[in-house]
């Protein structure tokens, strides 16, 4: 299992995936946004994945974005 983790305070702009969706490796999953640049957030490993954000939600500096088992 790889947990994806935010590396900086950011908002989320955009989820690209649902709970549930099969995603391949280097897939982005996720758009955060912080002081006005994008951050996008890939899938490190192929598999399922569930998501731990919504849009519009601020997160924090290692906060859970999304598993991929």
């Amino acid at each position: 299992m790889a947990e994806l983790r935010a590396e900086m305070a950011a908002n989320v702009w955009k989820v690209l995936v649902a709970d549930g969706d099969t995603v391949a490796a280097g897939q982005t999953l996720v758009i955060l946004e912080s002081m006005k640049m994008e951050i996008n957030i890939d899938a490190e490993t192929g598999g399922t994945v569930t998501v731990s954000v919504s849009e519009g939600q601020a997160i924090q500096e290692d906060d859970l974005i999304a598993t991929v088992e």
